[in-house]
């Protein structure tokens, strides 16, 4: 199964932050595939450095066990991070600056269920 999941959070909220990137784990556990979009608060995480910092209540970070998993891919809204200064240099190698016809791609793919947090 491929999961397609939309991110809003961010630094404000690190428990909700951290959401996504915990089902993804346990998705990935499963040999499952994730695309993950980053919106609006949630971007920041795509910088280097930051998500290292972005510690859960309660619940273990995975942001890294995702970011390093071969079936897991990691979007970034190219419109959002602009306006808040974030540009593809300074963040993580492997993620990628997209759109929403991107998001909507990985949720048109088959067998592909959509989850928002």
């Amino acid at each position: 199964m491929h999961f397609a999941i939309s991110a809003s959070w961010g630094p404000t909220d690190p428990t909700r932050a951290m959401l996504p990137f915990i089902f993804s784990a346990s998705a990935l556990q499963a040999n499952d595939e994730v695309t993950i979009m980053l919106f609006h608060d949630a971007v920041h995480l795509a910088s280097k450095g930051v998500a290292k910092y972005i510690l859960p209540v309660g619940p273990p970070p995975r942001f890294e066990e995702v970011y390093n998993h071969k079936n897991a891919k990691i979007i970034v809204c190219k419109p959002c991070a602009e306006v808040r200064n974030i540009f593809k240099e300074s963040c993580l190698e492997k993620i990628i600056f997209a759109g929403m016809n991107d998001f909507h791609i990985a949720s048109s793919l088959p067998n592909t269920r959509i989850i928002t947090y």
